[in-house]
């Protein structure tokens, strides 16, 4: 194949959600562009992440939910629960469906029609204005650029932990491909990952403990909030422990993965779930030749326009800012804007983070602690969505709502919850704290009954009146 004119406007190293968007978006304003790729066009999100998670969780909570109206009778006595064995199967085959089976060929034909040039493989910067490709067919092609953008995501971090690569162990990627389930399952993290996986395989009948190390589960949430999702898994039967620091791993007879603890005490189980944290793919890309230093975890530091240096972008999970498919879509509208002249300006104070459990959590912004700590003169309230009339219609276990304000500014500044469809309705807060919206016209706003969105009145009418 002749490769003499492959010079391109712009050249995206990496097609997950941030290289997709963007490429697609650049070819039809009519930029030439060239997208490297090296495993999947739209990335792990729609293949091995937050799709296919979704759609176990969305199984897992149909079982739960058939059993506890069993519980109550009637004629909901009828509905099949099945073998847990069974389910699981049922409910992968389902996942995969909603995965596509891995198989990006519809995702990289829309690329095409839109003229933008796939090329599988991985790319890596060998000076200005060039990009050396290892092509997935053991050849190289070199690309030119006049714009790069350095999009290539983030792997899982392994832990480096005496014996782990002697014992059966999955990461996420590999926990949302498999068929069969494991009868007993170690979770290693308690961040969104070991929580939603924890959940899903608890309610499909597997023995679960989830171990972190730190004092609550999503470290960066608010307390409160955390320690209800501990009990609400606590509820499904995961064994949930905090504070656990595993030494070492080693097999056992059967080669299931026995786990030794700094304290001398052990546990087994057929499978260890890795779910320790992400750090940004950056190792041995060559952005150095470009003069650019990564840092200490690998990330590109980028500016407003999501710029790391003339004619260099990033976004994504690359970037080290709020690692989450919507930040990666956000990002690559940003250096969108940036190539096509229109100076878009990215604003990181409204960015939510969801946990799929159910209930789910939801935040957005900063806890009054986080706050606090950087100097704002925060206040917050709370409220118990046991005493929302939507809690009692749908027959669920309620929740929490927290919300935090800015005392001086009299604006909310951040928002936590856990309870039904949180990831939903907690949206109105983070529209509130991007356009730092009044809690004065907040707490006027009328909200629909019955809703869980009524659990934003009480406690907004009681930071308007502390922040009078």
């Amino acid at each position: 194949m002749d490769h003499s004119n492959d010079t391109y406007d712009v050249v995206i190293l990496g097609a997950g959600s941030a290289g997709e968007a963007l490429a697609g978006r650049l070819a039809d304003a009519g930029r030439s562009v060239a997208l490297v790729e090296g495993l999947r066009v739209g990335g792990e999100c729609p293949f091995v992440a937050c799709m296919p998670s979704k759609a176990m969780l969305r199984a897992a909570e149909a079982r739960t939910t058939a059993g506890r109206l069993r519980e109550l009778g009637g004629a909901a006595e009828r509905l099949p629960l099945g073998d847990a064995r069974l389910a699981y199967a049922a409910a992968a085959r389902r996942r995969d469906e909603v995965a596509e089976h891995r198989d990006d060929s519809e995702a990289a034909k829309g690329l095409a029609s839109r003229g933008v040039t796939l090329v599988r493989g991985r790319g890596v910067v060998s000076g200005q204005g060039s990009v050396t490709v290892s092509l997935a067919d053991g050849g190289v092609r070199r690309l030119g650029w006049t714009d790069l953008v350095v999009a290539t995501g983030s792997q899982a971090v392994r832990p480096d932990l005496p014996g782990v690569d002697t014992v059966p162990t999955w990461s996420s990627d590999e926990a949302l491909s498999a068929v069969e389930r494991p009868d007993s399952l170690l979770v290693l993290g308690g961040g969104a990952v070991g929580c939603e996986l924890a959940q899903v395989h608890a309610r499909f009948g597997v023995e679960v403990t989830l171990l972190e190390s730190g004092p609550q589960l999503l470290a960066k949430e608010e307390v409160s909030i955390a320690a209800a999702l501990a009990a609400v898994l606590r509820g499904d039967g995961v064994d949930v422990q905090l504070g656990a620091e595993v030494a070492s791993f080693a097999p056992d007879p059967q080669g299931r993965a026995v786990a030794t603890f700094k304290n001398g005490r052990t546990i087994t189980a057929d499978r260890v779930l890795l779910a320790v944290g992400r750090t940004p793919t950056t190792d041995g890309l060559g952005v150095e030749v470009l003069g650019i230093t990564r840092g200490d975890n690998g990330a590109l530091t980028v500016d407003e326009h999501c710029r790391v240096a003339p004619h260099v972008y990033a976004a994504g999970d690359v970037t080290g800012v709020a690692p989450y498919t919507h930040t990666a879509n956000y990002q690559a509208r940003i250096v969108g804007d940036a190539l096509l002249g229109k100076q878009g300006r990215a604003d990181y104070r409204a960015i939510p983070r969801a946990v799929y459990t159910e209930p789910a959590v939801a935040s957005v912004g900063q806890d009054e602690a986080t706050a606090r700590e950087a100097g704002v003169d925060a206040v917050s309230a709370s409220f118990d969505l046991a005493d929302v009339a939507r809690t009692l219609t749908e027959g669920s276990g309620g929740g929490r709502l927290v919300l935090t304000a800015d005392r001086a500014r009299g604006v909310l500044i951040g928002a936590a919850a856990i309870g039904p469809h949180t990831d939903e309705w907690l949206s109105e807060a983070t529209l509130a704290i991007r356009a730092e919206i009044p809690l004065t016209m907040l707490a006027q706003v009328v909200r629909a009954f019955p809703t869980f969105a009524e659990a934003y009145e009480p406690a907004l009418r009681e930071l308007a009146e502390v922040c009078a």
